[in-house]
Order: structure tokens, then C-alpha cells, then sequence
């Protein structure tokens, strides 16, 4: 969750009471084993169990609101989250016993988050589910993009919106897709909001001229309605921006899309330092890696690519080979589901991401940066450009190992992942900042832990 993005409330006061509810756990868990006052002289202890089982949480994704949304999915990833912190823990404390409290007072305090955090989670999607306390959308429109925005609005939970209805252009054919839920015409709007209590205003028409309620609108804003466009909505509830009938005065004037000197100056530092640390630390892993590559088949250990950098200008990246050595000839192709050009070694490496170490070098010398869009080549650079609005826009900041893209969507390999991968890079530079890499970073360690991802 990182702080520069727009976090929901919801989230944030879910993860702020189970913090709390951790550290109570544990301290009656302390209080049953009668080594209360230990716990709460060494207050650390508990202080580093609550992180431990919060970034178990996190992990198992009992934050995405979205995904974790009925019981049964509730009290399993519970369970998984709880047995994989009792583990860590456990471990840790073999290795320094300083880090326990006293002898059982983890195991109980890992059976009574079973049974608190499901009931607390009950509890809290009991109240959050009630409409009284959502916030009442009505989208002006009924294009595709309008239509898109609202299911996108009604599939998530991190945000407490309820989508009404939507307004119609008064010359337009009803849209018989949206049923009865045409409120009535744009020009209606007076009338629509104190009928249905509307709270918020989405503006959603491709062509304003003529059609847009001008007047309307600004009563409904300075009589506190909010009222915003489809794209703001649709980059709150998505993580990504929205492509389709983007305006570049969107891109120009919204919020965002700027870095400060100290910002860039710190990112790069960060870069430097993790990468040189990196290539030290992962030396033995890379060199297993070389050996593996070589003894597997015929051809270099590393492999050479053009890449397009910062600004498009080509760089030479460098991975472990994972290929045949024959494995393109002529034009460039993307990689498949279970590609046949990928080797038995180099399916493993992709898997783990260990072909990827090499990139470290590409971040010591300043063609990448740890975190940013992927690099793509200058074939399909040319390609995509020609097809896809924006394309080169990301080719604003430094591409990177790791990105928002990579973490929330899977391996691109055609027209329509390259657009959908787009949307998550363009939300990524506009809303760049140092906790936001690290955030990316954390997510990035999961996605290599479950296999997600490579192919």
C-alpha cells in the first residue's frame, strides 16, 4: 500500500485494527502463559511478531479487499497467513531464542488470531456491505467507456461506491445493454440528484460539445456534490489509467506526473546501492547459474538484447541465456505459453527470475533503474508506437527490473497486453516516488515466491 497512491479508507482501517488486534493476541496469549510483564518488558518482541504475521497477511493478500470478499476465503487465507508466520517465527526463534516471549505463548497466540481476525473480518464486511454507508455514483453517459468504468466500480470492495444509474444524451437511441438503469437525460441532472441522493458525479462522454451539462454540473460542485471524470474514477478503483477516450489535456493538468530533483537524486542512489549490493550477494547464485546455462546446452552463458531505454534511446541488456541458440531468426517474436525455444535450464531461470541478475549491471551503469516499465525492444517498440496512444510516454522515465506492470499483470505477448501493461505504467510515472518502488519491490518478491508471471 504504498502512500502515494490513492489508498482506500477501508483498507487502511482494516489493516490499522488487525495491527491492533495482533498486538492484543499476543499480549493475552502472554497474559494466559502468566508472562505478561516479560512481554511487556521486551514490548519489541511483540512489536516484531505483529510485523511478521502483518506481512503474512499482506502476502496471502488479505488487504486486496477485492479478492478476499466471502468468508470461506477469509478464514482459509487466514490460516495459510498464520501458518506461515508461525513458521518464520519459529525459525527465527531457533536461530536467536532471544526472539520468543516463553514457550507456548506463540502457538496460542496464532489459535486465537484464528478465531478473532475471521470474526473481526465478519464483523467489519457485515457494516461496509450495508448500502446506508456507500457512496451513491451516477455516471453521466452510457458509452462503452462509461459502461467499463462502472463495472469496474462495482467489482471492487476497497471503496465504498454504489453506482446508481446513468444519464443519456437526449437525441442518443436508449441504450438497451444498461436496461433500466438510464436515469434519465444529461440535461435532467437537477432533478436526478435530488431524486436519488446522488453523491458523486462521473462524467463520462466522448464528445462534451453540446452535450455537456455545464451549468448543472457546477451547482451539483459548489453544493458539494463530487463530481469528477470517468478516467480520475477509473485510475482510483484500478491502479492504472485509463486509456480509451484519454484527452491529453487529462495527462497536462491532472495531479501527478512530476518528480522532484531530491526524488530522482534518492531513487538512484537506491538503485546504485541495492544493485552493487545485489551482484555481490547473488554471486553465488549467478555463478550456478552460468554453470547450469553452460552444461545444458550449446551457446553463450550470457545473452545480448537491444532494449529501448529512457527517452528510446537503445542500451544493451544483458540475462543469463534461457533459449535455444537458434531460437529467432529473422523477425522478432514474442515469447509463448510453454515456448519450445526455451531451454529445460532456462524454463527454471525464468521461473525464479534468476536469468535476470545480469540487469543488475544495467542498473550500476544507468540503463535501468530496480523499479520502472519494462524495456521493450525497438522492433516492437516501432510497432506498438504505431497502434497504441501514449505508447512512448513510457519511455519517460528509466525502464526497469522490476515494475507496477510485472507485479498486477501477467507476461505480455501480444497488441491487446501491451495496451492493458500500458495503463499500469502510465499510473506507475505518474505517481512515482521512493515508497511507491518499495512497495513494488515487496510485491515483486511474492510474485517470484508463487511462480507468477514468466514464461
Amino acid at each position: 500500500m504504498p502512500i502515494t497512491r490513492q489508498i482506500s479508507r477501508r483498507r487502511v482501517a482494516v489493516f490499522g485494527v488487525e495491527t491492533v488486534l495482533v498486538c492484543l493476541t499476543v499480549l493475552g496469549a502472554s497474559l494466559v502463559h502468566g508472562q505478561l510483564d516479560a512481554a511487556m518488558n521486551g514490548a519489541w518482541r511483540v512489536v516484531l511478531i505483529t510485523f511478521v504475521c502483518e506481512l503474512s497477511f499482506y502476502w496471502n493478500e488479505l488487504y486486496d479487499l477485492t479478492v478476499v470478499d466471502t468468508p470461506s476465503e477469509v478464514v482459509i487465507r487466514v490460516m495459510q497467513a498464520s501458518g506461515a508466520a508461525a513458521i518464520a517465527i519459529a525459525l527465527a526463534g531457533a536461530l536467536l531464542p532471544s526472539l520468543l516471549i516463553a514457550d507456548g505463548v506463540l502457538l496460542t497466540s496464532l489459535l486465537l488470531l484464528l478465531v478473532v481476525v475471521p470474526s473481526w473480518r465478519l464483523l467489519a464486511q457485515s457494516v461496509t456491505q450495508d448500502h446506508r454507508l456507500e457512496e451513491r455514483v451516477l455516471v453521466v453517459g452510457t458509452g462503452e467507456t462509461a459502461r467499463m468504468v462502472a463495472r469496474q466500480v462495482e467489482r471492487q470492495r476497497d471503496f465504498p461506491y454504489r453506482i446508481v444509474g446513468f444519464t443519456s444524451d437526449p437525441l442518443a437511441d436508449p441504450d438497451v445493454r444498461l436496461g433500466g438503469r438510464v436515469l434519465g437525460h444529461n440535461n435532467e441532472l437537477d432533478a436526478l440528484i435530488e431524486r436519488h441522493r446522488i453523491e458523486r458525479i462521473v462524467v463520462s462522454l466522448s464528445d462534451r460539445r453540446g452535450t455537456l451539462p455545464l451549468q448543472q454540473l457546477l451547482e451539483a460542485k459548489l453544493a458539494g456534490i463530487q463530481v469528477e471524470d470517468a478516467a480520475t474514477m477509473y485510475e482510483r478503483v484500478t491502479g492504472k489509467i485509463l486509456l480509451d477516450d484519454l484527452k491529453p489535456s487529462w495527462l497536462i493538468f491532472s495531479d501527478g506526473f512530476r518528480v522532484s530533483r531530491t526524488t530522482r537524486a534518492l531513487k538512484r542512489l537506491l538503485d546504485i546501492t541495492c544493485a552493487a549490493l545485489g551482484l555481490v550477494l547473488a554471486a553465488p547464485l549467478a555463478l550456478l547459474t552460468a554453470i547450469a546455462v553452460y552444461l545444458d546446452s550449446p551457446g553463450p552463458v550470457l545473452y545480448r538484447q537491444e532494449r529501448a531505454g529512457l527517452r528510446g534511446q537503445p542500451f544493451t541488456l544483458y540475462k543469463f541465456r534461457s533459449m535455444r541458440l537458434d531460437a529467432e531468426r529473422g523477425t522478432p517474436m514474442w515469447a509463448r505459453d510453454n515456448d519450445d525455444r526455451v531451454t529445460r535450464v532456462g524454463r527454471f531461470i525464468r521461473k525464479t527470475r534468476l536469468d535476470e541478475i545480469p540487469q543488475l549491471w544495467n542498473v550500476l551503469r544507468g540503463d535501468m533503474s530496480l523499479v520502472g516499465p519494462r524495456p521493450e525492444r525497438p522492433f516492437f517498440v516501432a510497432q506498438l508506437a504505431k497502434q497504441i496512444p501514449y505508447y512512448m510516454e513510457r519511455h519517460s522515465v528509466r525502464p526497469g527490473v522490476t515494475g507496477w506492470a510485472q507485479v498486477r499483470y501477467q507476461y505480455g505477448a501480444s497488441i491487446e497486453d501491451a495496451i492493458e501493461k500500458l495503463r499500469y505504467d502510465l499510473y506507475y510515472i505518474k505517481h512515482q516516488s521512493v515508497a511507491f518502488d518499495l512497495a513494488i519491490a515487496l510485491d515483486t518478491i511474492k510474485v517470484i515466491l508463487v511462480g507468477k508471471g514468466a514464461k
